[in-house]
C-alpha cells in the first residue's frame, strides 16, 4: 500500500474542526484521502454529495474511543485527487471504495452510509460479502428511481446542463444543499468554508455537478444493486432517519425496512438530510446501542 505522510493536507483544514490525521493512499491512480482513528470494531463511513469525510467529524470524535473509524473521500471530493479521465460516476466511486477495502484489508466492517454513500456502500458490501457484517443506513436508497416523480423532477432540474454549469461556476450544491440539509442546527461559517474550499475550483466542482444527473442515468447500476439486495438483506441493519429530509422520504425508509428484515430504525425528529451532522449526539447513541445488540 503506497501511503504518504499523515501531515499532507491543505493549510485551510482547521485542526480543531477536523482533529484527525490525514492519510493518502493510491487507489488505481487516484490519490484517496482518508482518516483512520481509534481501535475496536471497524466502522467505514461513506459520504454523499456535496460533502466529504468532514461530514462525519463529530460522530467520529465521539466513536473513536471504542471503534476503529475510517472515512474516505471519493476522487474529486474532499481532499482526494482523481486520475485523468475519471468521470465521477457512482459506479466508479463503488469501484474505488471496493479497491480501498481490499487495499486496507478490511474485515468485520460495519458500513455507515449516508445519501450516495449508502447506495455505494451497499454495492461494495454485495461485492465483498466476507468483509461486511453490519449496515448503518442514513437517508439513502438502493434501487432505481426512474419513473418516480419525486426523483425524476430532481434528476431533470438539478441534473440538466444549465444546473451543472451553475454548480461548477457558483458551487451551487454546497451553498444550497448544506444549509437546507440541516434543520436542527445551522452550519457555522467555518463549517461552510470547509465544504466550499474542498470544491473551490470549477474543475473540482465537476464531481458534485455530475451526480444529480446520475440519479436517473445510472439506472443500470442501481438495478444491479437492487437485484443483489437478497445477498445482503440478512445483515443486521440500523436505519437512522432524519424525518425532515426533503430528499429521502418515509417511502424510502419503509422500503429499506422491508428489504432488511433484521433492522432497527431510529427516527431523528426534525433532522434533515445530513442527520449525522444535524444531530450527531443522537446518531452516536443509535450506533452505540446498535453495537450492543
Amino acid at each position: 500500500m503506497a501511503e504518504t505522510s499523515n501531515d499532507v493536507r491543505p493549510d485551510w483544514v482547521d485542526d480543531t474542526l477536523f482533529p484527525f490525521g490525514s492519510r493518502f493512499v493510491d487507489i488505481d491512480g487516484h490519490t484517496v484521502h482518508y482518516i483512520d482513528e481509534g481501535a475496536g470494531p471497524t466502522l467505514l463511513f461513506l459520504h454523499g454529495n456535496p460533502t466529504w469525510s468532514f461530514l462525519w467529524r463529530d460522530v467520529i470524535t465521539a466513536l473513536r474511543k471504542d471503534f476503529r473509524c475510517i472515512a474516505l473521500d471519493y476522487p474529486g471530493f474532499g481532499l482526494s485527487t482523481p486520475k485523468p479521465g475519471y468521470r465521477y460516476l457512482p459506479e466508479e466511486h463503488a469501484d474505488v471504495v471496493t479497491e480501498f477495502v481490499d487495499t486496507l484489508g478490511l474485515d468485520g466492517v460495519t458500513l455507515v452510509g449516508q445519501d450516495w454513500g449508502g447506495l455505494i456502500g451497499v454495492a461494495v458490501a454485495q461485492r465483498r460479502p466476507g468483509s461486511f457484517e453490519r449496515l448503518v443506513l442514513a437517508n439513502t436508497w438502493a434501487w432505481p428511481v426512474n419513473g418516480v416523480l419525486h426523483f425524476e423532477a430532481f434528476g431533470h432540474i438539478v441534473g440538466n446542463p444549465l444546473s451543472r454549469l451553475l454548480i461548477r461556476q457558483f458551487n451551487l450544491l454546497v451553498n444550497a444543499f448544506i444549509p437546507t440539509g440541516h434543520h436542527r442546527r445551522k452550519p457555522t461559517d467555518a463549517e461552510m468554508n470547509h465544504y466550499r474550499r474542498a470544491l473551490d475550483t470549477t474543475d473540482r466542482r465537476q464531481a458534485s455537478a455530475i451526480l444529480p444527473s446520475r440519479v436517473l442515468a445510472s439506472r443500470e447500476f442501481f438495478a444491479e444493486i437492487e437485484a443483489h439486495l437478497p445477498d445482503v438483506a440478512h445483515l443486521p441493519t440500523l436505519i437512522v432517519w432524519g424525518d425532515a429530509d426533503i430528499a429521502f422520504r418515509a417511502q424510502e425508509r419503509q422500503r429499506l425496512e422491508a428489504t432488511f428484515a433484521d433492522h432497527t430504525t431510529v427516527i431523528v425528529e426534525g433532522a434533515g438530510t445530513y442527520v449525522e451532522s444535524d444531530a450527531p449526539d443522537e446518531f452516536v447513541t443509535a450506533i452505540r446501542d446498535f453495537a450492543k445488540t
